[in-house]
């Protein structure tokens, strides 16, 4: 597999993976022309993708999708729930090829599956992701709410992952949000902090190719500071990215 997060945060949200023959972008909340450019930078052409994937709601995921869909003839895959608050958050306007599915079944692209994990964050029907090819699992796991029963096993499974790191919870506790947005982020629709995530992935350390931290709130954490809890907690020798706020990654293979 090679994978591309072509940016993570609230400011938009969009992860390509392409494994094989087949290209599947997740997420929608950054705008096709962006997506286009940062894909273009690494030789692919975003017409080639298969489908886009959406999985929760929250317009940083979700926005797009209409453009995706209008200007590049992508198939939608959503939840009907999901597709339903979207389009009463934001005018998607027109999309013609929409592709339902339920939170917790399994998508077929060729040889390439796609499980839906239901997850407890605070949007209608969210769910994250592992893209199995037959060969490699790879986690596509954000907006999680919190560590909620079960996602030790999926992370278990993983031959490598994207994992929401969000706050710092020194920085969130002293920073200027409201009290009620604090309790948001740290409570069980929220967000997961560096420290959870170094902690989910501690076990999973030695079966793990690399781990991608996503999500990181530009308010309540930075780059440095998230690598720094999770090297305490894993080691040097872990191989740990970065998906920014402000760009692409590099081509992440696995």
């Amino acid at each position: 597999m090679k994978i591309i997060s072509l940016q993570s945060g609230s400011n938009g949200n969009c992860i390509y993976v392409e494994a094989g023959s087949v290209k599947l972008l997740f997420d929608a909340g950054i705008s096709g022309i962006r997506a286009q450019q940062r894909l273009a930078a690494h030789g692919r052409d975003i017409r080639d993708a298969d489908a886009v994937v959406v999985s929760h709601d929250h317009l940083d995921h979700s926005k797009c999708m209409g453009i995706y869909q209008r200007k590049f003839a992508l198939p939608v895959h959503v939840s009907a729930r999901t597709f339903s608050a979207a389009k009463s958050r934001c005018s998607l306007g027109e999309i013609s090829d929409i592709r339902y599915f339920e939170a917790g079944t399994v998508l077929a692209f060729g040889r390439v599956s796609v499980e839906t994990i239901p997850t407890p964050h605070d949007s209608v029907d969210g769910v994250a992701f592992v893209v199995d090819d037959g060969r490699r699992r790879l986690g596509i796991l954000t907006d999680l709410g919190h560590v909620f029963a079960g996602l030790d096993a999926v992370i278990g499974s993983l031959d490598a992952v994207i994992l929401e790191s969000n706050y710092d919870p020194q920085m969130l506790n002293d920073g200027p949000y409201p009290e009620f947005l604090k309790e948001r982020i740290r409570g069980r629709g929220g967000h997961i902090s560096n420290v959870e995530a170094a902690g989910l992935l501690a076990p999973a350390a030695k079966r793990l190719a690399w781990a991608c931290l996503a999500h990181l709130s530009e308010e309540n954490n930075n780059p440095g500071l998230a690598m720094r809890t999770h090297r305490e907690i894993l080691g040097k020798r872990f191989p740990i990215h970065i998906a920014t706020r402000y760009g692409a990654t590099g081509v992440l293979e696995l």
